[in-house]
Parts: structure tokens; sequence; C-alpha cells
């Protein structure tokens, strides 16, 4: 099976920014990751988003507890499906955020500056 079959085969429920915000509003249990890299995110992040970059992904997806709801975000929805697939496979309750942090902006939404420590 390639790359493509893989992709296909795994379907990831999408939210737009304004649902995604909402959940991570409403439920205190929801982990919202952004898999961009770090010089990626100075202009903000989602307010309390763990950042793993894609490129970290396999290697640290045991940071985030499998009984937690995960958003994942990128900066346009181009990486962040591949995140979120991979969750899916490893037993994740995952959805995608559609349009990424581009969206996000231009939405309006609030965001926060990365700590040290979240890099």
């Amino acid at each position: 099976m390639g790359i493509l079959d893989w992709f296909r085969r795994t379907k990831v429920p999408q939210v737009t920014v304004q649902e995604a915000y909402k959940r991570l509003c409403s439920d205190e249990n929801v982990i919202i990751v952004d898999v961009r890299q770090p010089g990626e995110t100075r202009s903000g992040i989602a307010p309390g988003a763990v950042l793993i970059p894609l490129s970290e992904f396999g290697k640290r997806l045991h940071e985030l507890p499998v009984d937690q709801p995960v958003l994942t975000i990128c900066q346009s929805s181009h990486r962040s499906p591949f995140a979120a697939r991979k969750l899916a496979n490893a037993g994740y309750e995952v959805t995608n955020v559609s349009g990424g942090m581009a969206a996000w902006y231009h939405a309006g939404l609030p965001v926060e500056k990365p700590s040290r420590g979240k890099q």
C-alpha cells in the first residue's frame, strides 16, 4: 500500500477554525497540536497549543494522552492532515482544523506567543 492509499483510507473529521476555537473554550480536555516548525510560530499559536513539528511527530506521539480528543493544525492544512491520520491510526480521537493558522489569523481569533517550553 502506497502513501496515497493510506492517506485516502484514513478519514479524519474536519472543523472550521471557529468550531475549533469553540471546542477549545468549552472542553478543557481538548488538546490542540500545532505541527508547524518553531520558526513558523512567531506570529502566534492557538491558545494552549502543544507544539510538535511534523518532522518530530513520530518520535513525540507518546507525549499526547490517548484518552483526550485532539485537534491538529498547521499553517494552511497541508501538513496537519498527515499528523491527524497518524493519530487516528494510533487510536486517538482526532479532528483536523481546516484552513490552519492562516484561517485562524484571518478570522481574528485569539493567539498567544509560544513559550520556550512549548517549542
